[in-house]
């Protein structure tokens, strides 16, 4: 059950134009858990009409890191997966391949371009 306390601080956070993760920090500084958060943000959240759906398996040292930025940025999983894959494609067309940086390891599962061995 989503806190309806909550709820209303982040539409009135959002009205006074807090962004979502100045609006995140100050709660987990108050001392509310991260699960609770997300759930209250997720309750706001409008519905997403997916045009196509991915399903990816993640390897588990992947999964770690992404785990631990996801919480640095006070973002789910799939958030993250999808900022990931949002600013690698957008940043693809200004960009050398030159080195991978980590968020370009989810990346390169969609590639088609060879892997190193």
């Amino acid at each position: 059950m989503v806190n309806n306390s909550l709820v209303q601080f982040i539409r009135e956070a959002r009205r006074r134009g807090f962004d979502d993760l100045k609006i995140k920090e100050s709660l987990l500084s108050n001392g509310w858990e991260l699960l609770i958060i997300e759930e209250g943000f997720a309750s706001i959240k409008p519905p997403i009409h997916f045009k196509n759906k991915v399903c990816i398996y993640l390897d588990s040292d992947v999964l770690k890191l992404l785990e631990k930025r996801s919480k640095r940025n006070l973002m789910t999983i799939s958030e993250q997966i999808e900022d990931i894959l949002r600013r690698s494609v957008i940043n693809a067309k200004n960009t050398t391949h030159s080195k991978e940086k980590l968020d370009d390891m989810l990346v390169g599962l969609f590639s088609r371009k060879t892997r190193k061995k």
